[in-house]
């Protein structure tokens, strides 16, 4: 699935309604330059769930950062770490765990991404706008492209 935020309210508001269609479990690679607009969306996924999107911050230096909403939301930036250090972060129990997982860079960390996910990669235009594309990693998250696709045109 291919969408075009025109603003970073548009991220936000994408965020949010990606937001009505997760559940427990959920683990997302959000990946993109630096600036693409990741944390925004991460705000919309917050909004989403009930969080104060001021409360949502970037973890690059905390490397995960823990939100609590209608379910855990757990919110990784692995920008800064070598992939074996996720170890040291115990992220099994993060990935497979009963929360959401947000993961800046997770192409950095993709094979310690469970087998299924879902992949947002987010492209600045040149006219400051975001394209988004949306790749299911599983049945799970085809049928969550296809619920994405109904709240987005509602």
């Amino acid at each position: 699935m291919k969408y075009t935020a025109k603003s970073p309210q548009a991220t936000t508001a994408l965020g949010t309604a990606l937001a009505q269609v997760l559940e427990p479990g959920d683990v997302i690679s959000l990946e993109g330059d630096l600036g693409a607009g990741k944390t925004q969306f991460v705000k919309g996924i917050g909004i989403g769930f009930g969080i104060d999107p001021d409360q949502i911050t970037s973890p690059t230096f905390t490397l995960i950062n823990q939100y609590e909403g209608k379910f855990p939301i757990y919110h990784f930036d692995v920008y800064r770490i070598e992939p074996q250090e996720l170890e040291d972060l115990g992220y099994e129990e993060y990935f497979y765990g009963s929360g959401i997982c947000l993961v800046e860079w997770g192409n950095i960390v993709r094979d310690y991404l469970p087998e299924e996910y879902l992949q947002i990669m987010i492209n600045k235009t040149a006219d400051d706008q975001r394209e988004f594309t949306f790749t299911a990693f599983g049945e799970r998250y085809q049928r969550l492209i296809s619920e994405l696709k109904v709240v987005v045109r509602a």
